[in-house]
């Protein structure tokens, strides 16, 4: 059974740092693509970032530079550090990856705000 567990969302000011992560069980996170999606209220959820099997990385242009996405094979995680948060960062932000269907962790809240 794949269960994708998300920890590290909170309260962070404008210009701070947070890392995210979500921890894999049921598959092996260094073998597929892992995806970091987010959503803000009232708007549709959004692929934030994808590290793919080969390890290379993509990211949505509005997130680009400021974070990053990488994975621990022997933890069987996946990190996103966020730098230089801004206030429309703010979203519920969700791992997920695909296989035999979608598998989608429960979400870590995240909100930027002074």
């Amino acid at each position: 059974q794949v269960r994708l567990v998300e920890s590290g969302g909170g309260l962070v000011q404008p210009g701070g740092s947070l890392r995210l992560s979500c921890a894999a069980t049921g598959i092996s996170v260094g073998l597929r693509g892992m995806d970091w999606y987010r959503q803000a209220p009232g708007k549709q959820r959004e692929l934030a970032a994808r590290i793919f099997a080969s390890g290379g990385t993509a990211y949505a242009d509005s997130v680009k530079g400021r974070f990053i996405i990488s994975r621990d094979n022997a933890k069987n995680t996946v990190y996103l550090r966020m730098n230089n948060l801004k206030a429309e960062d703010t979203a519920v932000y969700y791992c997920h990856t695909r296989g035999s269907s979608d598998f989608w962790g429960q979400g870590t809240q995240v909100t930027v705000s002074s």
